[in-house]
């Protein structure tokens, strides 16, 4: 298994559309909404098994400061391989001249894996979230 990454954007609707719905993201159950949000986000990083989509990092950035980190996920046939920590150090290179890098992971239970890393729970911090997807098509 020689796993390339990439930041270029060749990815196909289908591809992600696949690659989100193998680890039960509903995200996947919109794949135009969800095609358009990835090409225009500021960083996408990917990891590929030749021609298929395995692994996919998402940052949304203002260009100075902040990076947010969103979607980090990899095809359950390659998780523990270490492609999501390649990414990730993918992304802290990339950004290593901004103040902060974020992270808000979907499940408490991925906070060891980012801690691993190098992200630290922020001190007083709370995740918050307005969700409108079981609203929207």
């Amino acid at each position: 298994m020689a796993i390339t990454y990439t930041e270029e954007k060749k990815f196909t609707q289908d591809e992600v559309q696949t690659l989100f719905l193998s680890v039960g993201w509903v995200s996947g159950q919109y794949p135009s909404r969800l095609y358009k949000a990835l090409m225009n986000s500021s960083t996408v990083f990917t990891a590929w098994d030749g021609e298929r989509l395995v692994g996919l990092v998402r940052l949304l950035d203002d260009s100075e400061m902040v990076a947010y980190m969103h979607y980090v996920l990899v095809h359950p046939d390659y998780q523990g391989k270490g492609i999501a920590g390649n990414m990730i150090n993918m992304v802290k290179e990339k950004y290593k001249d901004y103040l902060y890098i974020e992270i808000m992971p979907e499940e408490s239970k991925n906070a060891a894996f980012y801690e691993k890393h190098g992200f630290t729970v922020m001190q007083d911090g709370v995740a918050m979230q307005l969700s409108n997807y079981s609203n929207k098509n």
